[in-house]
């Protein structure tokens, strides 16, 4: 029985890169030998073992063939006769089928070393096709090792585009679309897991919402991208900038959805598409299972952050109202969130990437104003709950005026 060091392990240390995890795979050995062993086995669909005292995971190599459609249809074959060039031809890409052995000798069978220096994202074997959700890990792949100079190689590209023409893609269960997509927004460069997916084709199955944006004008004036769909994933590359909370990146991303509901009688003005950006992401986020803090975030992001823009412009009650639909007084960190958000919206258009958003500062003090004011300081004598909140809203909204006077009065 011998054990390999393999996968995303074996590739981050050959590119100098931290090692967030090790997998191990298992040549030679059974179920019960790794029993024996003390191990304690959690795979369900192949065998794949916890170590005793690393809590690393140890997988019996395996062969897979495809036997029906969608990310389960495989017959898996682990045994003790399963060869390590076998276990490792059924990986996705090459970089990531090469094993080290404990006296740090690599076995690379299929020429990952040779992509990692030719910066290639490049398919193992022809059985790539078999498992559409590679079509989202190589687009995540390249949402984060772009900044090293990655790229899909054509080949692959090809494929990726007939996996997604072959109507595979509809087989995939929300949960793992979302879990490859959570895991992109979180790369160095989110914005290229989503070019990445259009370019294949399979941004309109998995994300129809998003791709409807492309093709759809906006005013010069303001976007000089003109491109509602362009203009998305700026936003998104701003939004990495600023922020590593894939909550954020993602508020940045759907933040525009409604533009493409927008009737075109109206382009490129888009009237009204704070509303239906929020039907929109309520009806994404219940499709692909999204999570509810992701939710709350972009669905805010996508009602008020016109708003946030124009905030010099608003009247002090509308000011207020925002901080309360933020619900910014029990949950500070929505408004920060949020504010980055529209940041990067701010940023996300041609040639204004770098310019100032002071708008976020106005905002950040009009919420601090606000806060400031205590129920405890308030003569609440005979009051009902309801004349109380109504007393409070009043006094925020003098701090509010008081504050926006003052900064006017120092400029």
């Amino acid at each position: 029985m011998q054990t390999y060091l393999v996968g995303g392990a074996v590739r981050d240390q050959l590119l100098g890169l931290p090692v967030k995890e090790r997998d191990w795979v298992v040549v030679g050995g059974s179920v019960q030998q790794m029993l024996d062993q003390g191990f304690r086995k959690v795979g369900k669909d192949f065998p794949v073992f916890l170590h005793p005292v690393s809590g690393e995971e140890y997988a019996l190599a395996r062969t897979e063939r495809k036997k029906g459609p969608g990310y389960y249809g495989f017959d898996v074959h682990a045994a003790a006769d399963v060869t390590l060039e076998q276990d490792l031809l059924r990986r996705d890409l090459t970089i990531n089928a090469i094993a080290q052995d404990e006296n740090q000798l690599l076995t690379d069978p299929y020429g990952g070393q040779r992509d990692l220096e030719q910066r290639l994202l490049r398919h193992v074997s022809p059985a790539f096709s078999e498992d559409p959700l590679r079509v989202l890990r190589v687009a995540r792949f390249l949402a984060r090792l772009a900044p090293l100079g990655f790229r899909i190689a054509p080949e692959t590209s090809q494929l990726m585009s007939d996996l997604a023409a072959s109507g595979e893609l509809e087989n995939l269960v929300p949960e793992r679309v979302w879990q490859e997509t959570e895991t992109a927004l979180g790369e160095a460069q989110p914005q290229l897991y989503f070019q990445a997916l259009r370019d294949c084709g399979a941004l309109r199955h998995l994300f129809p919402e998003l791709d409807a944006l492309y093709g759809i004008p906006q005013p010069a004036r303001w976007h000089p991208e003109v491109d509602t769909g362009l203009h998305s994933l700026m936003v998104l590359a701003q939004a990495a900038k600023l922020s590593d909370d894939p909550c954020v990146r993602f508020a940045a991303l759907v933040h525009d959805l409604g533009k493409a509901a927008t009737p075109r009688d109206l382009w490129p003005s888009h009237p009204g598409h704070e509303r239906r950006s929020v039907q929109l992401i309520l009806a994404m986020v219940q499709r692909l299972k999204i999570p509810n803090q992701y939710r709350d975030l972009a669905v805010k992001v996508a009602e008020l952050h016109g708003k946030c823009h124009n905030i010099a412009e608003l009247r002090d009650s509308t000011v207020l109202a925002m901080l309360e639909a933020l619900d910014s007084f029990r949950r500070p960190r929505m408004l920060e969130d949020f504010l980055l958000a529209c940041e990067a919206d701010a940023r996300g258009r041609t040639d204004r990437e770098d310019e100032p958003y002071p708008q976020a500062e106005l905002l950040r003090q009009a919420h601090q104003a606000a806060a400031s004011v205590n129920a405890g300081d308030q003569d609440l004598a005979g009051l009902t709950g309801e004349q109380i909140g109504a007393l409070l809203r009043q006094e925020r909204l003098r701090a509010i005026a008081r504050q926006r006077l003052a900064s006017e009065n120092s400029d």
